[in-house]
């Protein structure tokens, strides 16, 4: 019985030296783990550019010219001239 006794007194010892050992080391890196997080600076992300708007469509703009003039409201010069930057 005292061999048997002294087996189990061994173990619980071990166990709880190795229970503590562990429980100090979660701990300790932990703290470094905390540590680096704080140390960090936060990194700035810029948003990203807004989208360039679409460009206009040229046979609609056409179309839009061309009512224009058959309208009266712009004359021949004046069309072509926008018709040129158009298809430029």
């Amino acid at each position: 019985m005292p061999g048997l006794l002294r087996g189990v007194a061994r173990t619980a010892v071990i166990a709880g030296t190795a229970t503590s050992v562990s429980n100090r080391v979660s701990r300790r890196q932990a703290e470094r783990w905390s540590q680096q997080e704080t140390s960090q600076e936060p990194v700035y992300q810029e948003p990203p550019p807004p989208p360039a708007p679409a460009a206009p469509d040229p046979i609609e703009q056409l179309t839009k010219l061309g009512e224009l003039h058959a309208q009266g409201i712009l004359t021949d010069e004046e069309f072509a001239v926008q018709k040129a930057k158009l298809l430029a």
